[in-house]
This record gives C-alpha cells, structure tokens and sequence, in this order.
C-alpha cells in the first residue's frame, strides 16, 4: 500500500522585495512529506531552504516577504492562503518547529516551566494546573533532561546549549504535532551534544511516526539520519532522491560539488615540522567563580578553564586544539593573545613571559599575536568602511596611512576580493566573505602567531572548504605559528599538523593529527570521534565536482 503524504508543496514561490538580488527566495519547488520518514534538506546559506520552512510555519516577514505563488497541502486545504490565525492554531499543535539558536529563540527572562505553559495557554486546551506540569515534567524527561523539576525551574540561560536545545525540542513536540521541521537545530553544538540530539530526533520520530524535515547544510547529518534529500541553489531544487543515493552517487555537478568540498575524517600522515618554536605555553591556570559568596551570597563554584596546560606552536605549524564546549579551548587561546587574564604560568612569546608584561609592555607585542573571531557577523564594526577596519590596527601602531591603505589593497587580493570592497560596509558582503575580511584584518599586522577560534563553524560548506584552504595557502606564505580552536573533527583531520585534546580544562591526548586521529589513547578521545556524525560515511570523489 503506498503511503500518503501529509505534507504537499507544489511549484512554490517565496517573493522577496523589489531591490533583492534576485526575484524569489523560493522557485518553483515541490516536494512530499510522508509519516515516518526524516526528509533532509540541503544547500548553503541563500539556498532558500529556511525561508521553504517558514513558508510552511507560516513566518514569512510580510508584507516584504510572501508566497506569490503555488500551494501548500496539509489536512486537505492549502495553509499558504488561510488567515493568520488559523495558522495559529496549526502552528505548533500539528506542525512544530525547533530553531537553529535557542537562546534567541527562548524568552531569557522567563523560566523554562512557564515558557512550556504557554504552549498550552496558546492553544487553549482545557487542563488544570496540575496537569500541565505533570505534561512539562513528563515532557523534559522524554527529551532527555536530567532533574525535569530543576531544568523547569530554570532561565535558559542557567542552561547549556544542549539542555537548552532539548527544552527547544520539547516546546516543538509538547503538543504532538503530525510534522516538525527542524532549522539548522545542531550547528552550534559540540559533536557529542550534537550526536545526542540527532539520536533523540531519530527516537522522537519513529516513537510518534511523525514526518521530520531535517534543514542542514552537514552532510555529516545526512548521512547519520536522513531517509530522503533535496539539494537546493539559490532558491531551486537541483537534486532529490532517497539519501543513500544522494549521498553516493549524485548526478547533479552542484550536490558533487557539494560533497566533495566535505572534509574527510580520515587524516592524512604529514611530516613533522621542525622549525623555531614561536609559542611556548607552560602550566597554564584560568579559573572562574569563587568557592563562596558566589551572586546574591549563594555559594559559588570554581571552573577549571585551563589547568596546567602545555603546549608548543613552531613556525608554518598548525596545532589543533578540539574538545567539548566547556572544555576550555576558547579561553587557552583568550589567555594566549591576554584577551582573558591567566591565573599562573608561563606563555613564552619572542623570548618574553607576555604573562608577565603590563598593558604597555605588551602593546607592541599584541602586533605579532591576532586572531579570527568565530562569528563574522559580530567581529566587524557595521558603521565603519572595510578600508578604516582593515588600516586601524596598522595606523595605531604607527605604519603611515598611505601604506596601511597600499597593504589592505594587497591583503584583499590575498583573501580573494577586490579593492573595491575596501569602501564597502560589512552588511554589504557575505557571511565568508566577511570571515575574509576578518583574517585580511588580522594578516594586516604581519602577525606570527595567528589564533582561529572556531573561524569556520559558522560557514557553509563549500565557503569553509575556500577559507580552510585560504587559511592553509597564507600559513605557508608568511611561514605563521597557528592556533586553531575548534569543536569540528573533520575540519581539524584536514588542516592540523597537531592535536591537543581538551576535557573540563585540561589536555588530555596531545600528538601528530595523524597518531591521534587513527590510534586514539584516551576514552575521551575515543568518545569524540565515535560521535562524529557520519562517521561510517566514505566521502566520494567525482570525475567532475
């Protein structure tokens, strides 16, 4: 007996704005939904595979933003054309949604408990107090949660990001919807938070016989849970297909491309390289918190950030530094450039403990440190022109302003943009080409030492593959030390000479990318690459990608 889909979208078209880059998010793009079944969709930022799900949630921003044509079919009638509030009463109770970011998505000043009472409140369901916390209770147990009563007495923000995502989940399935479309829900998260938010997705599903579709921009994701995939560009549909074929042998060249810009877990063995030490860090200590008279008198707790790590950077190197969030990573590398004050030991830099040097002693110093922030949305100035970013550091540190201006020129050919760009504002470029502008930024101090925190997580998949190469390219041209902090194995397998393993502050396997990658020693290790998602999944290579 064939099954029958509970969601139909037929030849569909999202309208953008007169003065967009092009006429629609959305075009043309039909696609079917059936109980049971995990349908992933694909494509990078632009893709139009969010804005196909808010079409669906009905979120469009109107009057700029709008379904112009075609039609969405679900329970006999077309959910595109019915009333705002109709919507409502779909939206949640038979069709929920978890987003990419809780806590933008989350009320910060409103407990966890009451946040999912309003769910019930909303759609006017006739339960007394009592149960509806026996719901919740039941509700944050279902989604994993340890201490239900504990998280639901909560702000998010006394949350992790993973805890935070499972109450997300549970807000989405409180009300048993037939459908949840899930936005990106695993790209800020650590790999292991990551694998047990897939896992509970997968369980909920089969649990429910709902019909998930899975946006992700992750092959990694694909392969670990999809039964169904649509690759989409620029607002199209080019590929659709059950997964293992899309995933093994796809026909379109853009999904080939796609797939062929994944990073492969495997690393490959690299000679040692021998230079100059640039970096030396010994017994490294960064603590927060106090043992007592934490906030309002409470009695606080100490975290260990970094406890007496060691590690050594040469010249053309780089050293990967991977872990859990929590596990201190970001802050080795804060405390390195003294963007975070240590508590103890020695960071050896230019024959100098920078550890140990005032504010004004290290200010020549900082010349040789730089780093590439994890968000480039942030990390640039949105009123300032990309020439005055790029030329500030150089100016301060006495370079003319005829020569910074000659050296950014030179430094956006480098990252692959024009000078033109140079009397741009940041909203005007792209999520990567604005990471470009922030490594042209920090390569406009001639530093030694380059710290990357998580520069590319927040990148698509091809635009990662460019920088990841650009980043490689410009440490062999200035022959740079590099630190490079991130959560993402694959990436780390690709472009690391080293690993140093991080858990609750400290290192616990340090080694060649190769040795640690293909003979682990530690449990923890272990435990991070079996969490890899996808892992069993060989990356195919194509004549033509």
């Amino acid at each position: 007996m064939t099954k029958k889909a509970i969601l139909t979208i037929n030849n569909l078209y999202v309208s953008l704005p007169e003065r967009a880059e092009r006429q629609f998010a959305v075009e043309d793009v039909s696609l079917e939904l059936f109980p049971g079944e995990i349908l992933c969709i694909v494509g990078e930022s632009g893709s139009g595979k969010s804005m196909s799900s808010n079409a669906v949630m009905g979120l469009l921003p109107k009057p700029f933003v709008y379904v112009s044509q075609g039609e969405i079919i679900f329970e006999g009638q077309d959910i595109s054309k019915i009333s705002d509030r109709d919507m409502q009463e779909i939206r949640g109770s038979k069709i929920g949604m978890i987003f990419q970011e809780p806590m933008t998505a989350l009320n910060p000043v409103m407990k966890v408990s009451k946040q999912l009472q309003e769910v019930f409140s909303s759609h006017h369901l006739k339960l007394s107090k009592a149960e509806v916390q026996a719901k919740i209770i039941q509700m944050l147990d279902d989604v994993g949660l340890p201490d239900p009563e504990i998280i639901g007495n909560s702000y998010p923000f006394e949350l992790s990001g993973g805890q935070r995502q499972r109450v997300m989940i549970a807000m989405a399935l409180a009300l048993e919807p037939t459908i949840l479309i899930a936005d990106e829900p695993t790209t800020a998260l650590d790999v292991t938070t990551q694998a047990q938010i897939l896992k509970l997705v997968a369980e909920l599903q089969k649990k429910r016989n709902m019909g998930v579709i899975f946006i992700t921009h992750d092959f990694g994701v694909v392969a670990e849970i999809a039964d169904r995939v649509i690759v989409m560009r620029e607002g199209k549909i080019v590929e659709q297909g059950d997964a293992e074929t899309i995933l093994n042998k796809p026909t379109h060249p853009y999904t080939q491309k796609l797939i062929s810009t994944v990073p492969h877990l495997g690393a490959q063995r690299k000679e040692p390289v021998t230079s100059d030490i640039v970096v030396s860090v010994k017994g490294l200590n960064k603590t927060y918190g106090t043992v007592t008279g934490g906030l309002f008198g409470k009695k606080g707790r100490v975290v260990h950030a970094s406890k007496n790590v060691d590690l050594q950077i040469r010249k053309g190197e780089t050293l990967g530094l991977v872990g859990e969030s929590g596990s201190g990573k970001s802050t080795v590398g804060r405390c390195i450039i003294r963007l975070h004050d240590s508590d103890s030991g020695e960071v050896m830099f230019d024959g100098k403990n920078i550890l140990t040097l005032s504010n004004k002693q290290m200010m020549p110093m900082r010349k040789h440190i730089q780093m590439i922030f994890q968000d480039p949305y942030a990390s640039l100035n949105p009123r300032r022109k990309i020439g005055d970013i790029i030329t500030e550091g150089p100016t301060i540190h006495g370079i003319s302003k005829a020569e910074s201006w000659q050296k950014a020129e030179e430094l956006l050919e480098i990252v692959g943009l024009s000078k033109v760009a140079l009397k741009r504002y940041p909203h005007e470029f792209s999520g990567g080409q604005r990471q470009r502008i922030g490594i042209a930024r920090a390569l406009a101090m001639s530093p030694k030492l380059l710290i990357a925190d998580e520069a590319v997580s927040a990148l698509d998949v091809s635009v990662q593959a460019q920088v990841l190469e650009l980043l490689d390219e410009i440490k062999t041209k200035m022959d740079l030390a590099m630190l490079f902090v991130t959560h993402d194995l694959r990436v780390a397998a690709q472009v690391c000479d080293k690993i140093a393993v991080m858990k609750l502050g400290e290192i616990v396997e340090y080694g060649y990318t190769y040795d640690v990658f293909h003979n682990p020693q530690h449990d923890y290790t272990k435990s991070l690459l079996e969490a890899v998602p996808g892992k069993e999944w060989v990356v195919p290579t194509f004549e033509t990608a």
